[in-house]
């Protein structure tokens, strides 16, 4: 039912923006022909008009206008054939991300020395920094998951990882904690490093509009799959969604080949990431293709994490992807070198999460899938500390 703020008469939305290109990426096609395939099935989906209904106090469990239905309807359908989609915000400019991008390059070019004093093991580096050579990536440390992966025709497979990632991050908290909590180590207070008067303000600033863009999809998404608009954004509400800066060093590591971050799905609900300043990000669609991401300019690149897999019965499946030094990275390289800029790779990302305490379980009629027993009743801390042992940052080997 309609709350009393939802409006009775028809939304006016202006035409919402929705690009799809088409041809796969192989190998041995010309760089700009190649940059081109590479957007291969990744949409382009203007938040504009959702964001303008939203402000204007409607009730999207019952739509009333045909246009902003079918955004929402194509919303779904990409998540669930692609894992990916790219989005424009009006929330969030690229002056809000150089700013960030740029106090984080002059963080991460602090000696490793500085950056440890800011790493929290017994919190499973879930808060502040977590250095290179720690994480290991999910195919390393699950054999199958590579085995599959060597399935793949040869274009399309992944480089495979041969240890732990080389880059850093920096983990920060966005968004109110819950005030009792089982998971305590999942949802403990931020660390600020020293010499970084603006740090909080500019975490929060950009973090906060990076949410807001997760939270939108999510209600889009939502009501796409024929669930309460508030179907997801309810189990995210005190969520531990992180702001997470992930550095690479292509200084010292800018090889062709070098793998940043191995083959892997993240944990959490929906991932947004920024468009960084290098190339490097591959991800795998649904159908088994591997996909160089090419971001366009003031847009942002959205892809789904386990636990959206976990509440829609692999309806959306866990995106799969990996960063790795190309050629175009190396170019990329040589180019800020000229222009003497910071070295640093920066991924300008946000993991947003269900809530530790709330249970994740296939929802509505995402209950009635043949596959929903795959998926069964777990908090989502209590599943988060499981991936996280197999991950190697859970330093205790188990679950608190």
């Amino acid at each position: 039912m309609c709350g009393q703020n939802c409006k009775e008469s028809p939304i006016i939305i202006p035409k919402y923006l929705y690009i799809l290109v088409s041809t796969p990426l192989y190998i041995g096609c010309s760089l700009h022909s190649a940059i081109d395939q590479a957007m291969d099935h990744i949409p382009v989906i203007d938040l504009t008009p959702y964001v303008e209904a939203a402000s204007g106090e409607f009730c999207l469990d019952r739509v009333q206008n045909p246009e902003l239905e079918k955004v929402c309807l194509e919303v779904s359908r990409i998540l669930a054939e692609t894992g990916a989609l790219l989005v424009k915000d009006p929330r969030c400019s690229a002056e809000d991300d150089d700013r960030f991008i740029s106090m984080m390059e002059k963080y991460f070019e602090m000696p490793d020395e500085f950056k440890l004093l800011q790493a929290r093991p017994h919190q499973h580096y879930q808060n502040g920094a977590t250095p290179g050579g720690l994480e290991v990536p999910r195919s390393l440390a699950v054999p199958d998951m590579l085995e599959k992966a060597r399935e793949l025709p040869k274009e399309h497979q992944p480089l495979i990882p041969t240890g732990a990632d080389l880059k850093w991050r920096y983990m920060w908290r966005i968004g109110p904690r819950p005030s009792v909590t089982r998971f305590q180590d999942l949802n403990s207070d931020h660390i600020v490093p020293e010499g970084f008067p603006d740090w909080e303000e500019t975490m929060n600033s950009w973090g906060y509009k990076l949410l807001s863009a997760v939270e939108a999809v999510a209600e889009m998404a939502a009501v796409g799959f024929g669930l309460p608009k508030d179907a997801f954004t309810n189990l995210m509400k005190n969520g531990p969604h992180l702001l997470s800066p992930t550095g690479g060093d292509l200084g010292s590591h800018g090889k062709e080949g070098t793998v940043f971050a191995g083959y892997h799905y993240d944990l959490n609900f929906l991932t947004i990431h920024y468009r960084s300043k290098f190339p490097g990000l591959y991800i795998w669609l649904r159908n088994g293709e591997k996909v160089e991401v090419k971001v366009p300019e003031g847009c942002l690149l959205i892809q789904t994490g386990k636990q959206l897999e976990w509440v829609t019965a692999g309806e959306c499946m866990a995106g799969l992807h990996e960063v790795v030094v190309t050629k175009r990275t190396i170019e990329a390289i040589k180019e800020a070198e000229k222009a003497n800029r910071s070295l640093w790779r920066i991924s300008s990302t946000l993991f947003s999460s269900v809530a530790s305490d709330a249970v994740m379980k296939p929802l509505g009629h995402f209950a009635k899938s043949p596959h929903a027993h795959e998926y069964p009743p777990v908090h989502a801390g209590e599943y988060y500390q499981k991936e996280l042992v197999v991950i190697k940052l859970n330093e205790n080997g188990k679950e608190h």
